[in-house]
C-alpha cells in the first residue's frame, strides 16, 4: 500500500478525532483544504475509508502495524552548552514549572500507554537512579559517554528499536508530542532555524544535510533547529539498528550524532515532522532555560550568583551566557552584564588535584599593573572561579605564523626580561610523579612507561648542573594564551591564564609552547631561533640542548596529566599521545647532541 504522508497524517486524524466535516479535518491536521480533499479521496479508493468517513477494518490494521511500543531516553551526555548549571544537574533534570525534564517526558509517554521505557545514562548516572523505583524504568550505563557521541549510546539500545521513540533527554513540550497511533517514521524538527543546526527541511519536505560552508548558496546556510524527538518503526527500524551496530564498531565514528545513521548519503531515510518552536523545545542553553521558565530552580546557580555579586547586579542583569569552548583544565562561559563582557572560570574535572589557587593568586598579585595582561575582576583563590574582562578584536597566536611568533616570542621575552618573583616553583619532576600518583595504583596505558620515565628522570643530573635563569615562568605559555589584540590600528599583546606559573627556569616556556603547539623538530628551532633573534641574538646551542631536554621532560609531565584527566572520563587523544612521543624522541635528540 503506497501512501503518501500527508495521506497518512490525515487517516490519523480521522482515527484520534472522527469526521465532521473537511473544514473540522483541515483545522485539526494542519493541512489545506485542497490537500485534505486530496487525501481523502485517496483513502476512499484504498479501502482505508468507508462512504461515512470511518475508519475500515483495513486501515486499523493498517494503523496498528505502526503503532508504539516502547521509548529510548538518551541521557549519558555532558550538555557543555549548559555551563554552569551542567557543573551541578544533568540537563535531563532540569526544571521548568517545578517538574524535571525528564519526569514530564516519562508522564507524557505513559500518557499514551509507553511504558516500557529504557534509559541510557552516563554523566551524573547517579541523579537519575531514583527514576527506575519511580517508574520502573530499565536503565542501561554508558561508561564511555566521555569518548563517544550519542551514536554510541543509542547503538547500546539498538536491539530494542522497534516502533520506538527516541528522545533526547532535555525536552520540554508544552502539548504531549507521543501519540497512541503512529503510521510511519518521522524526525523532529523545529520551525525555527538555527546556525548550530546540520539538518534542514528542503523544497520536498525532506530532512537533508546542511550543504558545506564552501558549498552553500542563501537557502543552505543553516538548518532547522534539532528538537531530535524521533519515532522509529518497521524497515526504518531495521536499517537503523543494522546501521548503529556498523558504524559504533568502527572508532572513526566515535564522535557521531545517532542522527548519521538515519541518513542514506545526504537525505534522512525518517520523514520530516516540523512543530512550532512554541511548543516543543530542546533546552541547550541558560538563557533558552530562563526564557522558558524564568523562576526555575536551576537558574539559581552557585557561580552565576558569584558573577552578580561581586559586580553588584541582580541575577537577571547577567545576561547573554554563552558556553566558550571547554578547555583542557576549565569551563569557562562568556555573559554580558550592563553593556560590558566578562569570561568566567569554572575549574573542570580533577582540578583541584593539579592546581593550587593559593599560588595562583601570588602569581596574579606579582603580574598585576606591568601591562601583561589585564587584572581579574575576581578571583577566588579556594574554588578557582575567575572572571575577566572580554578582550574585544583579539585572536590566539597562529604558531604557524611567523609573524605571530615573532610578536609573542617579543612580549614573552619582555616578560621573562622583568625577573619576577613568587615564593613557589614549578618542579618538572616532582610534577611527573605527582600527576602518576594520581593515578591510584593504575598502570600506565604505555607498555614502555618504566623505561621511558626512567630516561627522562636521568636528565635530572644534567639540568641540575646548569647555570639557569631563574625567574617566574609562565609555564602554560602556549599559542592558546596569547591574545593578539588589534585595536585603532595597533596591535597588542596579552599573556593570559597563569593557573601553573610559578619559578622556573625562562626556556621551559619555549619548551611548553612547543610541545603544545604539536611541532616537528625544525618548528622547534625555529621557535628557539625566534626567542633569542627578537633580542638581537643567536641562539646558544648549549640552550637549545636544554630546551630539548625540557621537551623531553615536560612531553611526560603531561602525558601523565592526560593519563589523570582520562581516567576522569576526559580523553585528549592525538594530543596525549604526541606528549608521550616527545618525552621519547627529545630525549634521544639530547643523548645524541651530549654525546
Amino acid at each position: 500500500m503506497k501512501l503518501s504522508i500527508i495521506d497518512k497524517d490525515i487517516l490519523l486524524t480521522l482515527s484520534k478525532y472522527g469526521y465532521t466535516n473537511q473544514r473540522a479535518l483541515m483545522e485539526q491536521s494542519g493541512y489545506s483544504i485542497g490537500s485534505v480533499n486530496k487525501s481523502i479521496s485517496e483513502l476512499t479508493e484504498q479501502k482505508l475509508l468507508d462512504s461515512s468517513m470511518k475508519l475500515t477494518k483495513k486501515a486499523k490494521t493498517f494503523i496498528k502495524d505502526y503503532s508504539p511500543k516502547n521509548a529510548i531516553i538518551l541521557a549519558a551526555g555532558y550538555g557543555m552548552r549548559m555551563v554552569p548549571i551542567n557543573t551541578e544537574t544533568p540537563k535531563g533534570l532540569l526544571t521548568v514549572d517545578g517538574i524535571p525534564l525528564i519526569e514530564r517526558t516519562i508522564e507524557q509517554l505513559h500518557e499514551v500507554g509507553i511504558t516500557d521505557i529504557t534509559m541510557i545514562v552516563g554523566f551524573m548516572m547517579e541523579a537519575y537512579d531514583y527514576l527506575v523505583d519511580k517508574y520502573d524504568i530499565k536503565m542501561i550505563y554508558n561508561n564511555d559517554y566521555a569518548s563517544k557521541n550519542n551514536l554510541h549510546s543509542l547503538a547500546m539500545a539498538a536491539g530494542r528499536i522497534n516502533k520506538t521513540y527516541i528522545v533526547p533527554s532535555d525536552i520540554w513540550s508544552e502539548e504531549n508530542p507521543f501519540n497512541t497511533e503512529e503510521a510511519y517514521s518521522w524526525y523532529m524538527v523545529s520551525d525555527i532555524l538555527d546556525e548550530d543546526s546540520w539538518i534542514r527541511v528542503n523544497r520536498k519536505a525532506e530532512l537533508v544535510r546542511v550543504v558545506e560552508e564552501s558549498k552553500r548558496d542563501d537557502l543552505d546556510k543553516i538548518g532547522n533547529r534539532m528538537i531530535g524527538i524521533s519515532y522509529v518503526c518497521n524497515g526504518e527500524a531495521d536499517i537503523l539498528r543494522e546501521k548503529l551496530i556498523e558504524m559504533d564498531a568502527n572508532p572513526i565514528n566515535d564522535e557521531c550524532f545517532w542522527e548519521d545513521a538515519a541518513f542514506t548519503k545526504d537525505r534522512m531515510f525518517l520523514s520530516a515532522r516540523v512543530v512550532s518552536h512554541m511548543k516543543t523545545t530542546e533546552i541547550n542553553t541558560y538563557e533558552q532555560l530562563r526564557e522558558l521558565d524564568s523562576d526555575s530552580r536551576n537558574l539559581e546557580n552557585d557561580a552565576i550568583s558569584v558573577a552578580a555579586k561581586e559586580l553588584g547586579v541582580k541575577l537577571s542583569e547577567i545576561k547573554n551566557i554563552t558556553v566558550l569552548k571547554k578547555g583542557m583544565t576549565n569551563r569557562s562561559f562568556l555573559f554580558s552584564c550592563e553593556d560590558k563582557k566578562y569570561i568566567m572560570r569554572i575549574p573542570g574535572e580533577g582540578t583541584e588535584q593539579l592546581i593550587d589557587r593559593e599560588m595562583e593568586a601570588d602569581v596574579y598579585a606579582a603580574i598585576a599593573g606591568r601591562g601583561i595582561c589585564d587584572d581579574n575582576v575576581y578571583l577566588n583563590p579556594k574554588n578557582g572561579y575567575k572572571i575577566t574582562k572580554f578582550i574585544d578584536n583579539s585572536r590566539n597566536c597562529d604558531p604557524t605564523n611567523q609573524q605571530d611568533l615573532d610578536m609573542c616570542m617579543k612580549k614573552l621575552r619582555g616578560f621573562h626580561d622583568m625577573g619576577l618573583k613568587v615564593s613557589h616553583t614549578f618542579d618538572i619532576f616532582a610534577h611527573i610523579e605527582y600527576y602518576e600518583s594520581l593515578w591510584n595504583g593504575a598502570e600506565s596505558v604505555y607498555r614502555d612507561y618504566a623505561d621511558t620515565k626512567k630516561n627522562v628522570l636521568s636528565l635530572r643530573e644534567y639540568v641540575d648542573e646548569q647555570d639557569k635563569e631563574i625567574t617566574l615562568a609562565h609555564i602554560d605559555a602556549v599559542p592558546d594564551n596569547f591574545m593578539i589584540i588589534e585595536k585603532d590600528g595597533e596591535t597588542n599583546i596579552q599573556l593570559i591564564d597563569w593557573e601553573y606559573a610559578g619559578m622556573q627556569d625562562r626556556y621551559v616556556d619555549l619548551a611548553m609552547f612547543s610541545i603544545y603547539s604539536l611541532y616537528d623538530k625544525e618548528q622547534i628551532d625555529n621557535l628557539i631561533d625566534t626567542y633569542f633573534a627578537v633580542a638581537g641574538k643567536k641562539t646558544d646551542e648549549k640552550i637549545r640542548t636544554r630546551i630539548y631536554a625540557y621537551i623531553s621532560m615536560c612531553g611526560l609531565l603531561w602525558s601523565n596529566w592526560c593519563e589523570y584527566k582520562r581516567g576522569l572520563g576526559v580523553d585528549f587523544g592525538e594530543y596525549s599521545l604526541r606528549q608521550y612521543r616527545y618525552a621519547k624522541d627529545f630525549y634521544k635528540l639530547f643523548v645524541e647532541r651530549t654525546k
